[in-house]
């Protein structure tokens, strides 16, 4: 009878652990104003050691590109989304060049402020993760940003 409980719990402790839902990519937001009509909107992924998030600017074929939507609200976009220089290489699943970030990235949004603030800035991001080894469905993200 032992031998049969001790099984059991093998077996739900094993299949939990398989059964856990890998996030290796944590978002953080902030915002600043540079004057009293302009702001830049900061979106930062903070990547695990391993795991690379991709570039906005990625070749038809390849990963999901990691893309950002605003809501709109009293402001308007200036310009698009900047992102560092990001790291190029060939990879094998893709059988081609991919731009990538890894460790972290902060992807910014210049704003003409055309309302009272304080504001809030909404919208959504998506973004493919991948390893070595596996690449993560894409996922969206919903994101609210305080401008004071």
């Amino acid at each position: 009878m032992k031998k049969v409980w001790l099984a059991s719990i093998a077996l739900l402790v094993g299949s939990s652990l398989q059964a856990q839902i890998l996030k290796p990519v944590q978002w953080s937001y902030a915002a600043k104003k540079t004057s009293p009509t302009e702001a830049v909107v900061y979106l930062k992924a903070t990547i695990d050691p391993g795991w690379h998030v991709y570039s906005q600017h990625v070749k038809e074929g390849g990963p999901v590109a990691t893309s950002f939507k605003f809501t709109p609200g009293a402001y308007a976009l200036q310009g698009p989304t900047q992102e560092p220089t990001p790291i190029t290489k060939l990879e094998k699943v893709f059988g081609m060049e991919v731009s990538y970030f890894e460790k972290q990235v902060i992807f910014q949004q210049k704003l003409k402020l055309t309302g009272k603030t304080p504001l809030t800035v909404k919208g959504t991001l998506e973004y493919m993760v991948c390893d070595d080894k596996q690449c993560l469905p894409p996922e969206e993200v919903s994101f609210t940003v305080p401008v004071k």
